[in-house]
């Protein structure tokens, strides 16, 4: 029983690593979300922190900002969204062969 137990601590012991190792890459991994055709472009990593904001010019309206502040927005949401999946995929690939099928562990994936 002991036997057992050990080798499944290596085994916990090794996914903790290649997740930290995971967290770690996903900080210089990028996606971008893009609202108004292209007009605003957000990027973030991987941790979904917002790096840039680009906006055209011809989309800045002084009349309207409240269109502008929209936009924002859901390229700012976009870009969060794909950092999630990204990170999710990322997490499932890294974890894949370590973690039973059907186990869902909370937070992880």
């Amino acid at each position: 029983m002991a036997k057992g137990m050990g080798a499944m601590m290596k085994q916990a012991q090794k996914l903790q690593a290649k997740l930290a190792k995971v967290q770690d890459e996903l900080g210089g991994k990028m996606v971008e979300g893009t609202s108004g055709g292209g007009m605003v472009v957000v990027v973030a990593n991987g941790h979904q922190e917002i790096l840039s904001v680009k906006i055209k010019p011809e989309v800045v309206d002084p009349e309207d900002v409240e269109m502008l502040e929209d936009l924002i927005m859901a390229a700012i949401q976009q870009a969060k969204e794909n950092a999630t999946e990204m990170s999710e995929a990322e997490m499932q690939k890294a974890t894949e062969g370590l973690i039973p099928p059907g186990m869902n562990i909370p937070g992880l994936i």
